[in-house]
Formats: structure tokens, sequence, C-alpha cells
């Protein structure tokens, strides 16, 4: 059953079409996911789908009665008093959704309803405009890059969600292991035009690689029969004469073809090259028997690990797991509690953090990419002209003078690796680098990565990523451990069943200190809140641990199904639920105390 249908559907902006002659349709059931390069439309489209834009020409049409809910890739929550509001406010003509599923979707999502959406982090906005999504319970979903700034259980979560939804479902994201988990039929924009694969996104690159190649064998037949044509014109046949005007308009027309054709086989893809420094010693990292806790609680328990030259390592866990906290000990820059790091010879660092930090808003892109003046970028030790190296990166000399600020996501993300792996640096560490970025973009830093013989520390939330460019991943398992596992995400999950999703806390913040939160003094210590609530926490942990340990005590009797089946039931959903609340609560308590870290930094 078609729900949504878009019929020769026709847009320009400001010039030649951005699309046209799109046919698609949503139907009941499938998940469909928008393929296409950086620029090619994919936003506006759904855009187009949303009711936020209109065609210049074509037609929209929806069945009779249906609701639609759209997660743009930037969500707006201007305007509303709390998150509560937000969640319960209708998408187009649809009426408000439930008191009761507003707050059950936002708390499930680990979000106080209460909250002022005004200072959420990226990730809680988009678990907002995502609770607000599934909260509507409309028959489509449109959602523009819905796993940026997740983790991996708030995606898996995500995944399931989404195979579970019955209505019709149309996606853009970069995230290949999601595309593949999810979709069953891809639409891709191209050059204007929308291709259908009746398949999920695992069959698409085999698909469209075939595509490529018949119109690679169409333009060499062409090229032949041009060139015969060429040979016939410079033998000096005259135009003038009317029996060969139409010999030549048909020459012209199949020059323009192609143009055309050869057009449609160029891509702008992201010729990432990254310099390398001089080379370190063999060993780069060496940790024996790290730990760090705070307040008791261990973020990395007796931690050992070697890093040599030419590793990939891949860091995962979950937010709030500890990550940057390890990477500050491998790098030295913060003690373990007990343990040691040695750090080899001649190691330089290059360090692209997830703010980018390395950006300056009001340098332009020139000015960032040069930044003693004139027109040269150090490339491998050799001068680059600026625009060329720009271009590398997919910027075109129009935008050199734009100063950072005004860029995209995606922009500033591929200017900072821009500036990081122009650095001479043996030792890349880059956090989170394939947020916002398209899936050219993250093919040629693959190809880069792979390609770069010195070492590599990469933190991602992207699975397809990390299977394509690491060595060897190191997961957090919970409770401060950590585990190494040679290969990817892939070989990680096999071994080690990934890192399952924990219940989120529901991040409550008072009024109080949500005004204090925007308020332009900054604090060098918690809130009487987090203080508080540290202490609670404190106080009912060991309080779980007893209950736990009793009920694992009372499950240990071989004999207590046969004798009392609903004890033995009832006992094992209490052990669950005391699990979960203790798995809450040591997140809680490690997000507050990584919180006053950083206050005390």
């Amino acid at each position: 059953m078609s729900l949504a249908q878009l019929k020769d559907v026709r847009l320009s902006l400001g010039g030649a079409p951005l699309f046209e002659g799109v046919d698609m349709a949503l139907l009941k059931g499938e998940r469909a996911t928008l393929v296409g390069d950086n620029g090619a439309g994919k936003s506006t489209l759904m855009r187009i789908l949303a009711r936020r834009l209109e065609p210049d020409s074509g037609t929209l049409a929806f069945a009779s009665g249906v609701s639609l809910a759209y997660v743009a890739q930037e969500p707006d929550l201007a305007g509303f008093a709390t998150l509560r509001d937000y969640a319960q406010a209708p998408f187009a003509d649809a009426a408000p959704t439930p008191f009761h599923r507003a707050e059950a979707l936002l708390e499930a999502y680990g979000l106080d309803p209460e909250r002022s959406p005004q200072g959420l982090s990226g990730g809680e906005a988009r678990r907002a405009a995502l609770a607000r999504a599934f909260a509507a319970e409309t028959d489509i979903l449109l959602l523009d890059e819905p796993t940026n700034h997740l983790d991996i259980p708030a995606i898996e979560d995500l995944e399931a969600r989404l195979r579970a939804f019955s209505g019709a479902s149309l996606i853009v994201s970069h995230d290949r292991r999601f595309l593949e988990r999810v979709s069953t039929v891809c639409y891709w924009l191209r050059n204007g035009r929308v291709q259908k694969l009746d398949r999920g996104f695992a069959a698409f690159d085999d698909w469209a690689a075939g595509i490529e190649a018949a119109e690679a064998k169409s333009l060499a037949r062409l090229e032949t029969h041009l060139a015969a044509e060429e040979h016939w014109l410079q033998r000096g046949v005259t135009a003038r004469r009317s029996r060969n005007e139409g010999r030549r308009r048909k020459l012209e027309a199949m020059r323009d073809q192609r143009r055309k054709q050869k057009n449609l086989l160029t891509k702008s893809s992201a010729d990432l090259a990254a310099e390398k420094g001089a080379d370190s010693g063999r060993l780069v990292i060496e940790a024996r028997g790290i730990s760090k806790s705070y307040g008791g609680r261990a973020v990395v328990a007796n931690l050992s690990l070697k890093i040599m030259r030419g590793d990939r390592v891949g860091i995962v866990g979950p937010n709030g797991a500890g990550k940057t906290t390890l990477i500050d000990m491998l790098l030295g820059k913060r003690e373990p509690d007990s343990g040691a790091v040695r750090i080899g010879a001649n190691l330089e660092i290059a360090y692209v953090d997830q703010q980018r930090s390395l950006l300056k808003p009001d340098e332009t892109i020139w000015e960032t990419l040069c930044p003693l003046g004139g027109d040269q970028v150090m490339v491998r030790g050799k001068p680059r002209h600026v625009a060329a190296y720009a271009k590398s990166f997919l910027f075109p000399p129009t935008q050199l003078r734009q100063p950072t600020k005004a860029l995209s996501g995606g922009e500033k993300n591929r200017l900072a690796l821009a500036v990081a792996l122009a650095q001479p640096a043996n030792l890349l560490v880059l956090d989170e680098p394939t947020n916002d970025l398209d899936m050219d973009a993250l093919d040629g830093l693959e190809e880069t990565l792979a390609a770069y013989d010195g070492t590599v520390l990469i933190v991602s939330h992207d699975r397809a990523f990390l299977d394509g460019v690491t060595t060897q991943v190191l997961g957090a398992l919970g409770d401060g451990r950590w585990a190494e596992t040679p290969g990817g995400y892939a070989d990680f999950e096999r071994e080690h069943g990934g890192y399952a999703p924990k219940a989120r806390p529901v991040e409550r913040v008072s009024k109080d200190a949500d005004e204090a939160a925007r308020a332009p003094k900054q604090s060098r210590k918690l809130s009487y809140k987090d203080e508080r609530r540290l202490a609670e926490i404190e106080a009912r942990m060991p309080v779980l641990e007893k209950e736990i340990a009793a009920l694992e005590a009372r499950l240990a009797d071989a004999g207590l199904f046969a004798r009392d089946p609903a004890a033995f039931n009832a006992a094992i959903a209490a052990l669950d639920k005391a699990r979960a609340e203790k798995d809450a609560a040591e997140t809680e308590w490690l997000e507050i105390e990584e919180k006053r870290a950083a206050l005390g930094a």
C-alpha cells in the first residue's frame, strides 16, 4: 500500500535543476534509504516529502488520513518551555501526542520531560527528536541522519524500533552498518534523477557498480562513434550544403551526450592524504596495569596494552564509559591511579577532538590552512597551493574566504581533518571523525587511514568504518574492564557480544540548575543537585550489591525451580531489575564524576 508518492517532481535552486523527473513511493512496511553524493539534494527531497518545501513542478500525494513525522538533520527545539511540550507537539496537521506517551518515550531516551530544551548537547537534541517522532505513532517516518551523535547502544535501539515500525520510513544516513541492518529498499539520487533498488543497502554497492560499468561501456561505444565522425569532419566536407547539416547537428548532439555521460561517471570525492612525520619507535604506547577511579568507581581497571607502530586502534564504548579518560592516560595527559604508561620515542601527535577545537570561528578556510600567511600548505614536506589542497577536501576556491563559523557540521569536520592530516605527525588521534561526513568522504578517509603507515587511535560509533580501518578494537565491557580484540568491530562483537545497552538514566535537571547552566558565569564545582545525587547513588549502591548477591545465592539453589516455579521466576525478575538499576546508577555516577573532573581541569 502506497502511503506517499512523488510524481515527476522538479526543483531548481537559482540555476540548473537540483533534480527533475523524480518518481518515488513510500510503501507501508518498507524501510527505504535515500542515497546520494554530498549536495545531491537528499535533505531537500526529504523536506519536500515532509511538506516543508514546495517543488517547482510535479505532485506529492498522500493516502487518506496518513500522518507523518520528520526528524531533520539539525532538530529545532526552539519555542518550547520543556521537553515534554516539544515531544507532545503535533507534526503538520496531526493531533498532539498524548501526555503519557510523550513522557514515556522521553524517559526511554534518558531525558527529563521537565527539562528546558535550551542548552542540550547534540546527542540530547537528537534523542529528544527521535522520542517525539516515535511517540507520535505516525504512519510515515522521515529521518535525516538519525544516528548522528548517538553511541552504538542507542543506534542499536533505533534499529530495533525501526524494524518494529509497521508504517513506511525513509532514511538518509552515512552509517553503512545501520543502513544494512534496517533498509529494505534503496533510492539512489544521482545527477538529478532517482533510481530504485528493491533490496536493502547491503546490495547497493554491487548494484551501483553494475550501473556505472554499463554507463562506462556506453560511453566507450559513443567515443568510438564520435572519433569516426570527427575523422569525417576533418576531411573538409563542407557544412554549408544542406545535406550535411543534419550530420553536423548529429555530431553536436553526440558531443553533448558525451559531456553528460562523462559528468555522470565523474564523482567529487575527498582526496584525503595524511602527512606522516618522522618514524616513531616500534613501540608507540605501552600501558602496564593502569587503573583509574572516581569516588571509588572504576573507569579503567588493571588494563595492560601495547600499541605498536602502524596499529590502527578503534576505541569503543557507550557514552560515559571513560573513552576520553583512557585516551588522556595513554597520551600522558592524565596520570593513572596505579600502573604506568610508557610513551615511545619520537612521537608526534595530531589530535582532532569531537568539538573540532583546532578551528577558530572567525578565521576563514584559507587562514585556517595557512596560519602563518601566504598561499602554501606544507604537505609531506612539500608546499601545495591552498586552493589545490582545499579542493582535495571538497572545498571549491570560491569558499576559501568563508569563515569557519558559517560551515556546516560536515564541512567543519572535513576542514579539521585537512588541518590534522597536513601536520607531520606519526600518531593520529581522531575523536568521532565520521560525524556529518557523507559516504564519499567516508570512503576517502577509510582509504587514507588504511594506507597511512603511522599509528592511529580512533574513537567512533560507526561500526562499518571501524571494520574498514582498524587493526584492533579496544572496547569497554563495564566496571572498568576493557577488552582488546584483533580486527574490527564485528570481531569485537563476535567475541564479546558488543557492549550491551544499559538502561539510560533519566537526566533530571531542576529549573534552578537549568538556569545556572545557561548563566554566563562558569561554575568550577558540581552543583548542589549533582552532589546530592552522587551521595544518593553511593548510599544506594551497597544496598543493591547486597540485594543482587542475595538473589544470586537464592537462584544458585538447584532445586528452587522444582519446588516453587513462581518464586524462581520472581527471583529472576527481581535480579534483572536490580542489575539494571545498578548499571544505570553506575553510568549516572560516572557521568557526574567526569563532570567533576572536567570542572577541576
